[in-house]
């Protein structure tokens, strides 16, 4: 990794952080790389059972692409622009999307483009009050990418994503929870402290069941309710197989706090 990006694991908890404060954590090169290994090793690693995707600074979550690299690339001629959907915020997505375990958005700030991308990707979206967020895409003559198109009509429904990457503009974190967008509403000033504490209980907790409820989640967005029937009862099967299972129903009996395996 790079220090645009820093990546921390303890407890079973993934700490990603982009960090680029000085320029809204605006994606370059250097930072879509390191945000790419970031994600791939935390869905990788066993011994991650949760993981936090945030941001320094108190101004942006992430702005997306860097526009000034951008157009530096443009006049180069480079292919990096034209490959970049492809190699980097693709991968990004599909990481944080298909990871088998819990992933949580804390939104410090302005989250757009790419940024509002990375953040609907996540499972939970914690967000302060001081956060906005913006599609922009159209607003620099560009087609939603980083999973927006698919992902933001999921969340809000069709019309109202019309609206947004049509008509781009900023809307509140109050607005955002209106929508759907933000889970939970924090002061601004404790966001870290209640993104961690949300992040390690989901860490703490049955993770073979939180990857059987994503997974059958996506399954449900492209299958028919017949198919999906049949698909819970396959994760239900190998859920109920697992020792977390038996962990849970032995304390429930017991009246006690289960301490799930994570297997």
């Amino acid at each position: 990794m790079t220090d645009t990006v820093l990546y921390e694991v303890t407890d079973g908890l993934a700490t990603i952080t982009l960090n680029r404060p000085e320029a809204m954590n605006a994606l370059n090169v250097a930072a879509k790389v390191a945000l790419r290994e970031a994600v791939r090793s935390a869905a990788a690693d066993d011994a991650v059972r949760a993981v936090l995707l945030t941001a320094a600074g108190e101004r942006a979550f992430c702005v997306g692409q860097d526009l000034k690299e951008h157009i530096g690339l443009l006049a180069a001629g480079s292919g990096e622009v034209m490959s970049t959907v492809k190699e980097h915020y693709n991968p990004i997505v599909r990481a944080l999307t298909e990871a088998p375990k819990p992933v949580v958005a804390a939104v410090n700030g302005v989250a757009a483009g790419a940024g509002l991308g990375f953040a609907l990707a996540a499972d939970y979206r914690i967000v302060a009050d001081t956060a906005s967020f913006n599609t922009s895409f159209a607003g620099v003559a560009l087609t939603a990418d980083s999973g927006v198109s698919w992902t933001l009509p999921r969340v809000i429904g069709p019309g109202r994503a019309a609206d947004l990457l049509l008509f781009p503009r900023s809307i509140t974190a109050k607005e955002a929870h209106e929508l759907g967008i933000a889970n939970r509403i924090v002061p601004a000033a404790s966001l870290r402290t209640a993104a961690e504490q949300l992040a390690r209980m989901l860490a703490e907790g049955p993770t073979v069941a939180y990857a059987a409820i994503k997974e059958a989640m996506a399954y449900g967005f492209s299958h028919s309710l017949a198919e999906t029937l049949d698909k819970e009862d396959e994760l239900q099967t190998r859920a109920g197989a697992s020792e977390d299972h038996t962990i849970a129903v032995r304390a429930f009996v017991e009246k006690a706090t289960p301490k799930y395996l994570g297997r």
